[in-house]
């Protein structure tokens, strides 16, 4: 049986508790809030020991795992304090609002053979993981271009932010909405080498960006766009779609479904026919033993739970992965202090005689 704690009872924290509380393979030993009046509740209904300090819980309380669910601007140093007493670590993402910490903390569990994980549960949604083995298999040919969307409405007026919307707490829509499509880019096409174009608009938000913008570009002649706005009360909830383009046919796929079109020169595999085909989440969405807000919140710390019990290091959703997101934001938060690359007065002109040998794909005329 894995001891687990669980640290931080908002919505997140809430719900990663009543998730592994429920869990066969796990204890819940302990959960870490500075909510006195939710400790009060769920230590009367549940008996699990409470903290309101979390180094007094590390000392007091003999633990296999730990659950991270606390504001972002805190992940690090509670990352760092449950791996120096050799404990397994989930935490929520945005992992890090520093990538050069993020970096150090996933060499750390590696170096101590420490399982670890970041809650980006998309990649436990069965249209994405669906996308993804289509794309390791080839099956759209070579990959050109992607887009990257997310929508909500999540700061919908100036007064009355979250943690969420504070530049050292949650980061803003960059760390806390746009790091899901980009997280999922990450783990299609790897780590880009350069981004370009980042646009971060406040909207509502005093100290944060509400609306991303932007390009990255990867060494394969890849690009992506993101576009990710939180502020968009056109949406009900949170929506994030991934479109892809590629020489044999094209991809878009967001919680709901996918849609495959598949050219006559693609590699069609099984299941799949030449044109349209359309998967719904539900034929690829795996049962799980309990259920909140969606199955792949339960599928992701089963996951977790499993690679400790195995004692599999290789998580598809390690730190190293996470840290690859927050040095890809990182780098849009620079591009886009920089503003604009090239300006009116500064455009060149590219006559008839050189259009070709700029765009060798373009005829002269």
């Amino acid at each position: 049986m894995i001891r687990i704690a669980v640290v931080g009872l908002g919505k997140m924290g809430l719900s990663h508790q009543s998730i592994i509380n429920a869990h066969p393979g796990v204890k819940l030993a302990a959960i870490c809030d500075r909510t006195g009046y939710v400790l009060d509740v769920l230590n009367k209904y549940t008996g699990v020991p409470t903290f309101s300090d979390f180094d007094a819980m590390l000392r007091e309380v003999e633990l296999d795992a730990i659950i991270i669910a606390t504001p972002s601007g805190m992940h690090g140093p509670m990352v760092k304090a449950a791996l120096d007493k050799n404990i397994h670590v989930f935490c929520e993402k945005p992992f890090n609002l520093n990538a050069e910490e993020a970096r150090e903390l996933a060499i750390l569990a590696d170096e101590k053979k420490l399982v670890n994980q970041v809650g980006y549960h998309y990649r436990f949604v069965g249209t994405f993981q669906e996308v993804k083995r289509l794309l390791d298999a080839g099956v759209i040919g070579d990959i050109s271009h992607v887009l990257a969307e997310a929508y909500g409405p999540v700061v919908m007026r100036p007064k009355g932010s979250t943690w969420r919307s504070q530049r050292d707490a949650g980061g803003g829509c960059l760390y806390d909405y746009a790091a899901h499509p980009i997280n999922l880019v990450n783990w299609y096409l790897g780590m880009p080498y350069g981004v370009g174009g980042s646009v971060l608009n406040s909207i509502f938000s005093k100290e944060t960006d509400d609306e991303v913008f932007g390009s990255l570009y990867f060494e394969g002649g890849q690009s992506c766009q993101v576009s990710v706005n939180w502020s968009d009360e056109s949406y009900r909830k949170m929506s994030a779609k991934i479109s892809i383009w590629g020489s044999a046919g094209r991809i878009i796929a967001d919680r709901q479904e996918m849609q495959v079109y598949l050219r006559d020169t693609a590699k069609i595999p099984e299941g799949y026919l030449q044109g349209w085909n359309v998967r719904n989440i539900t034929e690829l969405t795996e049962e799980v033993w309990f259920y909140v807000r969606g199955e792949e919140y339960s599928a992701q710390l089963d996951y977790f739970v499993k690679c400790i019990e195995e004692k599999q290091l290789d998580n598809v959703n390690s730190f190293s992965n996470a840290a690859m997101t927050d040095k890809v934001i990182e780098m849009m938060i620079a591009d886009a202090a920089k503003g604009a690359s090239v300006t009116g007065d500064k455009a060149v002109p590219i006559t008839r005689e050189r259009r070709k040998g700029f765009f060798p794909f373009l005829s002269a005329n």
